[in-house]
């Protein structure tokens, strides 16, 4: 292809410059942990700790409930205050296990591994599984699953979601410049794990720093490039980040591997880096706090677990008070009502907006003008899905292909007459993955 790119997509204010030249920082947590057992796609994870236990930093306090599980690690020691449900993100009640952190932060001694070279691919497996590694752009497939394909040895590309697409979100980013040894260190530790792979480094051309840096470390590296994308919103979907990079298509019902490929987000691949070469689990992320109303927009490097409120604290606190907080970028995060919810795996931003424009707007009805569909990177009629999942006409939606909507947001945000389409469309996805989980 002449650009990589993808048809479709918009190019939203994208607010990076508030966090992008602020180096990460670390922070300690002193307040109460809470470790939720679902921080992933799959099976809860069984809390392997009790009430009134003592528990360091890095020990396993939770194994994973299956094969499609994740296990979790306590980021501080403390004592096992409960085990009991806590409000999340989502607003749902997840079963959780709470800690009371003693401030010591004393550490369990690390995993003792190979050199990377020395291990096998069954060794490396199980040290991504015994970290207790997961997606972590957001959705939290456990990672050991998405390296176990069926057929590795029809695994053609191996690559890293560095487009950061969503606006504000700077994490990324930082990591890419910062800790660009350790994101190379972890393609080079899966790609140890596919004998034909190519390692693609995908990264967004409003990015021209990370490119030259990840190029110029690469330079040796033979089964590894970088490739710049044309900067465009969602660029770094999964489907859309396949097609943009190989020329290769996938659907709803077909999985990365299904092509050929594989693909993991930054974070992920240093989280994988750092369990098999210092033999650590997952236990802390950088989070970008930002938005208009933050008073110091910045990235952070934060223990899992710790709340978004007590880092808020940390952090400043807000400039002005915000009439929306976001758990996660504008276009695919979810609004918070409280802060006194815990970071997670998959926590990647806290947004807070001096205004809320979106509940603002007086939705009108659909003046077929069709802008819905030419930003649609699914290619499939929004409006019309819109309605029949407004009228829950499940028969019409699936025929006129509303599983294929990634529920990136493009309709709505390019919709004149400002219909909340994406959510309609999100519902009705959600109620009829749920039937067909049930069958």
């Amino acid at each position: 292809m002449a650009k990589l790119t993808f048809v479709g997509g918009i190019h939203p204010y994208d607010g990076k410059d508030l966090s992008k030249d602020k180096p990460i920082r670390e922070v300690l947590p002193e307040g109460e942990m809470v470790y939720p057992l679902s921080q992933h796609i799959g099976a809860p994870a069984k809390p392997v700790v009790q009430k009134g236990d003592r528990v360091l930093a890095g020990q396993k306090i939770a194994e994973s409930g299956g094969f499609v599980s994740a296990a979790v690690f306590a980021s501080v020691s403390g004592i096992v205050k409960n085990i009991e449900p806590r409000r999340v993100a989502s607003g749902d009640m997840v079963m959780s296990i709470v800690l009371d952190n003693d401030r010591l932060y004393e550490e369990l001694p690390a995993a003792a591994v190979k050199p990377l070279e020395e291990m096998t691919k069954e060794e490396i497996l199980a040290a991504v599984r015994e970290a207790g590694i997961v997606g972590m752009g957001g959705a939290g497939f456990p990672t050991h699953v998405k390296l176990s394909p069926p057929k590795p040895e029809k695994i053609d590309y191996v690559i890293a979601n560095c487009a950061e697409c969503e606006p504000y979100l700077t994490s990324d980013y930082r990591r890419m410049l910062e800790e660009p040894e350790k994101l190379i260190g972890g393609m080079k530790a899966i790609l140890q794990l596919f004998d034909k792979a190519q390692g693609i480094l995908a990264v967004e051309d409003n990015k021209p720093d990370c490119i030259r840096l990840l190029r110029e470390l690469t330079k040796d590296e033979k089964r590894i490039c970088v490739k710049a994308l044309t900067t465009k919103y969602p660029q770094g979907g999964e489907r859309l980040l396949i097609y943009a990079t190989t020329g290769r298509k996938i659907n709803s019902s077909m999985l990365p591997a299904d092509v050929g490929c594989v693909v993991n987000n930054v974070d992920t691949m240093v989280a994988v880096h750092r369990a098999v070469t210092e033999g650590k689990p997952l236990t802390e992320r950088i989070v970008t706090l930002t938005g208009d109303a933050m008073k110091n927009p910045c990235n952070y490097r934060v223990r899992i677990g710790m709340s978004y409120q007590e880092l808020l604290d940390i952090a400043g606190g807000f400039r002005v008070q915000p009439e929306k907080v976001i758990c996660g970028g504008p276009m695919m995060g979810m609004a918070l009502f409280d802060l006194n919810i815990p970071t997670t795996k998959t926590a990647t931003a806290l947004l807070a907006l001096s205004k809320d424009e979106v509940s603002a707007m007086e939705p009108g009805p659909c003046i077929n003008c069709g802008r819905c569909l030419e930003v649609c990177p699914g290619r499939v009629m929004p409006s019309r899905l819109a309605d029949y999942a407004e009228h829950f006409d499940e028969e019409g939606f699936l025929e006129n292909n509303g599983m294929e909507c990634c529920e990136c947001g493009c309709c709505s945000y390019i919709c004149p007459a400002k219909r909340p389409l994406t959510q309609e469309i999100k519902s009705m996805r959600k109620l009829l993955l749920a039937k067909k989980k049930k069958k």
